[in-house]
């Protein structure tokens, strides 16, 4: 996979007579990257280049000029998603304490997983193909969960025994059975049960297994 940068986009070499791209030509790009990645959010089958681009209010040259075939379109708002939910872990925790951060961090990924289903087809594709490495981003998410487990844990908020494999299948799961777009209040219950699991209740290792027969 080419190198990008955090926004997604390729990186830029610093060779001599390479220029960084233009402050205008970046926010037209990032304001595409916003449109499509909400086209994609709410759409039930995969829309099209020209529809992402009519709904931008721009011309069909213009997004291909920013993003030269469907896959690039998808591979950025791919990657710019998964930024969102990594640097997202340690931003929440810098704002909340870290339960509140863990179920903001569900959001998010409610909020990924309802991008991927508008991209679905071409994304599966990149992945068979190896242009998307499906492992890579499985470590990446794993990582930004276990940081907000960790401060949980430090905190007193959240138990010691749950691992960020089991935040991240429990999340499968509930958006497997609620898909969003369309099941936003099922979901949302179902994920605040999940975090009433996950929490401590101020009480270390209330939540370990107790032997009853004693």
């Amino acid at each position: 996979m080419n190198d990008r940068s955090t926004n997604g986009a390729r990186s830029v070499s610093d060779g001599a007579g390479v220029r960084p791209p233009r402050a205008d030509a970046v926010r037209n790009r990032d304001q595409l990257l916003a449109v499509a990645t909400r086209v994609f959010m709410s759409a039930d089958t995969e829309p099209s280049m020209r529809v992402i681009a009519r709904e931008a209010g721009v011309g069909i040259a213009t997004l291909y000029r920013h993003f030269p075939t469907r896959e690039s379109l998808v591979d950025a708002v791919y990657q710019d998603q998964v930024v969102r939910l990594t640097t997202g872990a340690r931003e929440l925790l810098g704002q909340l304490p870290p339960a509140a951060a863990m179920r903001r961090w569900m959001d998010l990924f409610g909020e990924w997983i309802a991008t991927k289903n508008g991209m679905l087809d071409t994304l599966l594709a990149m992945v068979e193909s190896g242009e998307i490495t499906h492992a890579r981003t499985r470590t990446e998410l794993l990582t930004a969960i276990s940081t907000i487990l960790d401060a949980g844990r430090a905190a007193g908020e959240l138990r010691s025994d749950v691992t960020a494999d089991d935040v991240a299948a429990s999340l499968i799961g509930i958006f497997t059975v609620f898909p969003p777009p369309g099941h936003e209040t099922k979901a949302a219950r179902l994920l605040d049960l999940l975090m009433d699991g996950l929490r401590s209740h101020g009480r270390p290792g209330s939540h370990e297994p107790q032997d009853l027969t004693s």
